[in-house]
Parts: C-alpha cells; sequence; structure tokens
C-alpha cells in the first residue's frame, strides 16, 4: 500500500519531527509513504477569515498534488476536517476541481483513523511506561468524528497508564485565528484545560492536532509544569522503538 503524507502548515513549519513519527510508524506497518512537494496550506486560516477566493487558490494545490494518491493520511483532525467538510462546497461552480475535490475528501484520513478503519491496526507492540492523558481535538472530533480511535491506540500501549482527562471534549482555546482575535478569552479556555491536565497526575499529554498541542504546552511551560506533550505519533514512534522494532 502507498498513501501520500498531507504534512500541515503546523508541522511542516514547527514540528517535522511529528511528520517523521508518523512516517515510522506506517512503515512500521508495512506501508510505504510519499510526502508530495507541491502541497501547500489546505486554506483554512483564509477561509475561517472570510477570504473563500483565496483558500480556494491555496486548496487548489491539496487538489493537483494528492490527485495520484491511493490515501492521503494527515496528522490533524483539522486539516482533515477542512477537507471533508468545507473542499466539496469550497470548489463547487468548476466540474473538474469540484470533482477532485470530492475525491480527495474521500480518500483522506487522520492518522489515527487510517490506522484502525483502513489498516485495521490498534496494536503496534509499542511500549511506553508511563501515565498519559488525552485531549481529543474540536474539529477531529466533531467534525470526523474521531472519538475511540486514539484512546484504542493509546490503551494497547504496553506499560502505558491510560487516564481519562476532565471535561475532555472541551475546547483547548487555540481555535486558529481565534487564539490571535480573543487571546484573553482563548487564555482563559487553556488554563481552564491546564487545570484539567494537572488534575490527572499525568506525565504525558497527547493530542492529534499541534494547535491543540502548541497552544496547550506553551501554556504548561509558561507556568512552569513539567508535564511533557506528545502527538499521538510521536508516542507511538517512540514506544516502538522502546519496544524494539
Amino acid at each position: 500500500m502507498r498513501i501520500a503524507l498531507m504534512t500541515t502548515c503546523l508541522v511542516d513549519q514547527f514540528f517535522p519531527q511529528v511528520a517523521e513519527s508518523m512516517v515510522r510508524v506506517l512503515a512500521a506497518c508495512g506501508v510505504q509513504v510519499e510526502v508530495p512537494s507541491a502541497q501547500t496550506c489546505c486554506g483554512q486560516p483564509a477561509y475561517n477569515s472570510g477570504f473563500a477566493a483565496e483558500a480556494r487558490v491555496v486548496g487548489q494545490t491539496l487538489l493537483t498534488a494528492f490527485a495520484d494518491a491511493e490515501y492521503v493520511v494527515t496528522p490533524s483532525g483539522s486539516c482533515a476536517g477542512m477537507v471533508h467538510h468545507v473542499f466539496p462546497t469550497l470548489f463547487q461552480g468548476s466540474p473538474h476541481s469540484s470533482q477532485q475535490a470530492q475525491a480527495l475528501a474521500e480518500k483522506t484520513y487522520e492518522f489515527s483513523q487510517f490506522l484502525l478503519q483502513v489498516l485495521g491496526i490498534d496494536d503496534l507492540g509499542a511500549v511506553f511506561p508511563h501515565r498519559v492523558t488525552f485531549h481529543p481535538s474540536c474539529h477531529g472530533l466533531r467534525l470526523l468524528g474521531v472519538r475511540a480511535e486514539p484512546v484504542r491506540l493509546l490503551q494497547r500501549v504496553r506499560g502505558l497508564t491510560y487516564v481519562e482527562l476532565p471535561a475532555a471534549e472541551d475546547c483547548c482555546g487555540f481555535g486558529g485565528t481565534f487564539a490571535l482575535k480573543l487571546p484573553a478569552l482563548s487564555t482563559a479556555m487553556v488554563d481552564e484545560k491546564v487545570r484539567h491536565v494537572l488534575a490527572t497526575g499525568a506525565e504525558v499529554l497527547v493530542s492529534t492536532d499541534m494547535g491543540c498541542l502548541m497552544n496547550m504546552g506553551g501554556r504548561l511551560r509558561r507556568l512552569g509544569h513539567p508535564v511533557r506533550v506528545m502527538h499521538l505519533a510521536e508516542l507511538l514512534a517512540e514506544g516502538l522503538r522502546q519496544g524494539g522494532r
């Protein structure tokens, strides 16, 4: 099986280790991974700010970059949600692009979705002897319905103690441009999330969207709390190494 990796802007610019971890995990599952160099942003920041025409121009690069991919896998529920729920209507009016957008939506998966729903794998043989809690991102949870998949993968990791996060489905306060436009409200929301994380006694906070992890991780560091923040792919990749794979 060959898949194309949609790296996303945050991963490409700030967290390349997440993409590297995805490649390691998928390779351990017997999947060949390609990273099309023509891809850029999915257009979500522009679209959410009311600039649909500009989002369409940017989004066209993904339609082209992934046109020949069998599957497209991304570390972000947010970007996958954009492709699934916005692209089919964003490109209406252009028959060719509209068909491409629908095709891309049908073959695009968030990372944990792909592991369970396509590969049927929930146990990678990973070892990670730490106390872990999980924050479900808003877009992954509400747009894609990614709920059980990440938790199931975590619970199959040997040595890992999974602790449920109180009020887990509450937003972390990032929300893309929301955090820039309403910083005081965003800070109040992330402070509440931090309190819930600390209440679990977890050593590690995991999520499936780097926007959430960047926001929560930044606040944890600023407040002086030594909770490690990881994308699910990073934890699984590290767990594979500890498991000798």
